[in-house]
């Protein structure tokens, strides 16, 4: 399993909507997140006549290694972040100004399988139920520019699902594997507002797969005996495309954006800015055209927002002008025979 290749472009597209340009909470954009992959509270999703998701299906094929002997083995991770509030309270000296209420930050969230045994799901699905508590944390931050110590407040809600895996025998050494993913965290009040049910949804969900002993089929481009097949698996909610080296068939991440098989992060970019259809060289600039103040409330609000604000303030010159673009794939242009 490719897990490297799968976090860059797990951070580059599934957490876009995060956090937007400026990246202050005062901004009128930040203050109500959109986000992709969202799996919502069953009771929320049904109180709402289903139109916003309490699940997510996966579906792809996987053909046999060429040992017959052993059995192909699966390998399921679940990935998602659970939003909490944040809220600071800022040192004596100037008072008990805090931030935005509703102001929200993300925590990654993980949920690992045990290795599946392909011939064994063909009799008996596997379901896994997890639970993220409820929590309250307060730590300590120090602010440098001031000389202070404040008091940050991080709240969690309880989030709770389970993720069932179920594969069918489709052809010769070929299987269907199936990966459902619920959301069946109760609510109090099950048609509350979408900002708390927010809280206690699965947002930005992905699945990764791995395979040992057999690879997996490309969806986008199946080989044409398979056509049929691959038309028939059902996707909702996330599109599997194959990641790796090109040619690698052994890791498929089911993301919420559809990509294309084999996605790349350009070699180019310093890191994650988290905005929709994020440009990297216009957004570092604009970074460094904020105010001292508003430079100071990122730093205060959010520990991805302080990292992109560091990090785009000590970036070289000569990494600014990488950012401004590439050429690739170019071809030597063959004259047509009259």
């Amino acid at each position: 399993m490719n897990l490297a290749c799968v976090d860059q472009i797990a951070k580059a597209v599934l957490y876009e909507g995060y956090m937007l340009y400026p990246y202050r909470p005062s901004s009128v954009k930040n203050r109500q997140r959109w986000n992709f992959g969202v799996v919502y509270p069953r009771s929320y999703s049904e109180a709402g006549g289903g139109e916003e998701p309490c699940g997510m299906r996966t579906q792809c094929l996987v053909s046999g290694g060429a040992d017959s002997k052993a059995c192909p083995t699966l390998e399921v991770r679940l990935r998602f972040l659970q939003l909490q509030t944040r809220s600071t309270r800022l040192g004596v000296e100037v008072g008990t100004r805090g931030l935005p209420d509703g102001w929200q930050e993300a925590v990654e969230r993980e949920l690992s399988l045990p290795e599946l045994v392909l011939e064994k799901l063909l009799q008996e699905t596997v379901k896994q139920a997890f639970l993220f508590p409820s929590q309250m944390r307060t730590r300590a931050e120090h602010d440098r520019v001031r000389g202070l110590v404040n008091a940050v407040e991080l709240r969690q809600e309880a989030v709770e699902g389970a993720v069932e895996v179920s594969a069918e025998l489709v052809g010769d050494n070929l299987y269907k594997v199936g990966i459902d993913v619920q959301n069946l965290t109760p609510l109090e009040i099950p048609a509350a507002n979408r900002d708390a049910a927010l809280m206690q949804s699965l947002v930005s969900t992905h699945t990764i797969l791995g395979i040992n002993n057999g690879g997996f089929i490309s969806l986008l481009e199946p080989p044409a005996e398979l056509e049929d097949l691959a038309s028939g698996c059902q996707n909702v909610g996330a599109w599997p495309v194959l990641v790796g080296e090109r040619g690698q068939r052994d890791t498929l991440l089911a993301s919420p954006i559809i990509l294309y098989d084999y996605p790349q992060i350009a070699p180019e970019s310093p890191g994650d800015l988290f905005d929709g259809t994020e440009i990297d060289e216009i957004l570092s600039l604009r970074i460094m055209t904020l105010t001292d103040e508003e430079k100071r409330e990122i730093r205060e609000s959010d520990d991805r927002a302080r990292q992109i604000l560091d990090r785009t303030e000590s970036m070289p010159a000569e990494q600014f002008m990488k950012l401004h673009g590439a050429m690739r794939g170019l071809h030597p242009h063959k004259e047509e025979t009259p």
